[in-house]
C-alpha cells in the first residue's frame, strides 16, 4: 500500500465519522455542556467572546500570523511528517502554557483563552504553509477559520462546515470579497460552547495546573488532526480534477516516488 492509499483510507474513515448522525450520548453531552455554560459567570463568557473576536480580526485583517512562507519542494509524505512534528511542538507549548496559567488561579486562567487561541492559530498558519498554501491569500485565511470551526463546533454545525469545505478550490472564486461578511458571531458561540468541563476545572485551585496542561494538549491535538484531514481533503479533490482534465503543474499534486 502506498502512502497516498494509506492516508486516503484514513481520510475516508474521518469523513464517515464526521458525517455520522449525532449519537444519543452526543446529544446528552451537548445538553449537559449547555447547562454547564449557563453557570459560567458572564465575565468569563465576555472574556472568551472578546478574545475570539480579536483573534478573528487578527486572522482576517492583520499580519500577526502571516510569517510562514509556503513550502514548494517537498513530497506529500515529507510535508505531513513536518506537519506532525510541528503539531507535537505546539502541543508541548500549549500544555506548558496551560500548566502555568492553570497554576495561577482564576485570573490567570482567564488569560489562557487568548493565549491558547493564538497558539492554535499560529499552528494552523504554519500547517497551511507546509502544505504549500500562501496564507497571505484571504481565501486561505478563510479556510483556516473553517478548519477551526470544524474542530470546535457541535456535531450539526461541524457537518455544515464540512460541506462548505468540500471542493474548496472550485468554490474559492465564489467567496465573498468583503471579509466583513465572515460570520464571526456563530464562530465564537460555537467555540465558547465547546469549552468543556476540563477547561473550567483549570480555574480551580490545586488541580488547575495539571488540568490546564492536559486540556490544552488535547485541544491542540484535535485541531492538528482536523487540519491534516482538511488539507488531505483538498489534496485528493485537486487530484481528482487533474485526473479528469489535462495535467497541470502543481507542486501540491506531486506523486510519491
Amino acid at each position: 500500500m502506498t502512502y497516498e492509499q494509506k492516508i486516503n483510507s484514513e481520510l475516508d474513515f474521518w469523513k464517515f465519522k464526521t458525517l455520522q448522525k449525532p449519537s444519543l450520548l452526543s446529544k446528552v453531552t451537548d445538553k449537559v455542556q449547555k447547562k454547564i455554560n449557563s453557570y459560567i459567570p458572564d465575565k468569563v463568557h465576555n472574556a472568551i467572546t472578546t478574545a475570539i473576536k480579536q483573534m478573528v480580526k487578527a486572522v482576517l485583517f492583520g499580519s500577526t500570523f502571516t510569517t510562514s512562507k509556503p513550502i514548494t519542494d517537498l513530497t506529500l509524505m515529507h510535508r505531513e511528517a513536518l506537519v506532525k512534528q510541528k503539531i507535537d511542538n505546539y502541543k508541548k507549548t500549549g500544555a506548558a502554557e496551560g500548566g502555568i496559567t492553570g497554576a495561577g488561579g482564576f485570573l490567570m486562567s482567564l488569560a489562557d483563552f487568548p493565549l491558547l487561541l493564538g497558539i492554535k492559530m499560529k499552528m494552523l498558519f504554519d500547517i497551511a504553509a507546509v502544505y504549500g498554501y500562501d496564507v497571505k491569500d484571504y481565501r486561505e485565511r478563510l479556510y483556516i477559520l473553517h478548519i477551526f470551526q470544524l474542530a470546535f463546533s457541535s456535531k450539526e454545525e461541524s457537518q455544515n462546515i464540512f460541506h462548505k469545505m468540500q471542493n474548496w478550490d472550485d468554490k474559492a472564486h465564489q467567496l465573498p470579497t468583503n471579509i466583513d461578511e465572515f460570520d464571526w458571531l456563530t464562530f465564537q458561540q460555537q467555540y465558547r460552547d465547546y469549552i468543556d468541563l476540563a477547561k473550567l476545572a483549570q480555574m480551580l485551585p490545586f488541580v488547575g495546573a495539571a488540568v490546564g496542561a492536559v486540556a490544552n494538549y488535547k485541544l491542540i491535538e484535535k485541531l492538528g488532526k482536523t487540519a491534516i484531514m482538511s488539507y488531505r481533503m483538498r489534496y485528493f479533490s485537486l487530484q481528482s480534477v487533474v485526473l479528469s482534465h489535462e495535467p497541470i503543474s502543481d507542486f501540491r499534486l506531486e506523486k510519491e516516488n
